[in-house]
């Protein structure tokens, strides 16, 4: 039986100057951080050279990773601090556009892929850190406990901070959705006995 390698016994590996073990963690984070990105970003291209960067801080900084602490709290802190840096240096993508989503959603598109894209947009409409932590804790599903730790607080103010951002984001889905609604982009299912 073949036996994989925890995360943290890999980092101890690059560490140590091992490029296979960087690899080993590129493989398995590559797609996670990406979605990460891609969800805050809303921008594919922007997204992939974040992941980059952080792969490349995790190399130049592998000196700095505690051995035996939890490997993904810290590449978690270090993509925290690649996007950090980047909002500093583009600060267009600080606030959502409405150029970052798609203008339609075709009427021949399934309801759950409507749903989806709605919820996008409206995620893209929330504030930052509102829209991180849901991207966190919901997408990434860190743990309470992980999250606490990235962004320096108690588990108990992380909670509050995700049913808070939980209710913007249902705010802001339902204005979304009547956006919509009001353009005539999303597909209406027709009532029973219309026009009978």
């Amino acid at each position: 039986m073949v036996q994989i390698e925890q995360d943290e016994d890999l980092m101890l590996q690059v560490r140590q100057g091992s490029a296979e073990g960087l690899g080993v963690l590129f493989d398995r984070y590559h797609s996670p951080l990406f979605n990460f990105y891609a969800k805050l970003t809303g921008d594919r291209a922007v997204s992939e050279d974040l992941v980059q960067e952080v792969f490349l801080r995790v190399l130049k900084y592998r000196q700095s990773y505690t051995p035996r602490a939890p490997f993904r709290a810290w590449v978690y802190q270090i993509a925290r601090n690649v996007r950090l840096d980047h909002l500093r240096k583009n600060p267009a993508f600080a606030e959502w556009k409405p150029e970052m989503s798609p203008s339609f959603v075709p009427a021949d598109a399934p309801q759950k892929e409507q749903e989806a894209l709605l919820l996008h947009r409206a995620l893209m409409r929330l504030p930052e850190e509102k829209r991180e932590i849901l991207v966190l804790g919901r997408l990434q599903e860190l743990k309470y406990e992980e999250i606490a730790k990235l962004m320096g607080c108690e588990v108990g103010a992380v909670k509050v901070r995700i049913h808070r951002a939980l209710q913007e984001l249902k705010r802001a889905f339902h204005e979304v959705q009547a956006e919509q609604s009001a353009r005539g982009n999303v597909r209406e299912i027709p009532r029973q006995g219309a026009g009978q």
